[in-house]
């Protein structure tokens, strides 16, 4: 029996290489999603991902860079929560601010991802997948739909992804100043400066905010 099979199978080799990065990338996904992403070291990612510490540098050349892809994926898992959580929303105004609202408020209800979106800065903006290209469909679809004026959307989303990524780097840094409230105000804002009317604006703040779930933790 060949250890390739038909058709272009990967070696068994090959997919015993892909469980190994999966389980480090997973046991990084779980240090991130539970804060302690900045102390682990690799003895305790290769305990979690339950293989062997030498096994490591097989995949990684560094913490670093397995947190990176780590981080990579677990922003594209909370994404994913949070498009599920606005999806039967039919207006895409609303849809983007019930977005904007409850990433914002990952600082209080999950202050860990809302850490990683502050480690990955005006990046975060630049990944293929996660919260960035989602808030750049919402603000195109609102656009299409003659909710939205704005004519550079590239200009919408940096001043969107600047607004939230700063508010979240202020609520780490002077908590003091800011509240859960201010993420409405906030958020009301970015709608006026997109293109509503404040009163319609105020409004679709006001809104109460969909439950989002939690990554599964495999």
């Amino acid at each position: 029996m060949t250890e390739v099979a038909a058709h272009g199978t990967p070696r068994r080799t090959d997919r015993r290489r892909a469980r190994t990065r999966g389980a480090l990338i997973e046991a990084a996904k779980r240090l991130i999603i539970e804060g302690r992403a900045a102390t682990a070291t690799i003895q305790q990612i290769t305990d979690t991902a339950d293989i062997g510490f030498g096994s490591f540098y097989n995949h990684f050349t560094s913490k670093e860079e397995l947190f990176h892809a780590a981080t990579a994926a677990v922003l594209e898992e909370w994404g994913q929560l949070i498009e599920d959580a606005a999806r039967d929303i039919a207006d895409p105004a609303e849809r983007f601010a019930t977005s904007f609202r409850i990433s914002a408020r990952l600082a209080w209800t999950h202050p860990a991802l809302a850490d990683v979106l502050n480690q990955f800065g005006l990046d975060l903006l630049e990944l293929a997948d996660g919260l960035g290209p989602r808030a750049l469909r919402d603000i195109t679809d609102a656009v299409e739909a003659g909710r939205f004026t704005v004519t550079q959307l590239p200009v919408a989303l940096s001043v969107v992804g600047g607004s939230l990524l700063g508010f979240l780097r202020l609520r780490s840094s002077h908590p003091e100043l800011v509240s859960p409230d201010d993420v409405e105000d906030l958020a009301c804002q970015l709608l006026v400066m997109l293109g509503l009317e404040r009163e319609e604006a105020a409004q679709i703040c006001s809104t109460t905010l969909p439950e989002v779930g939690t990554p599964q933790r495999r």
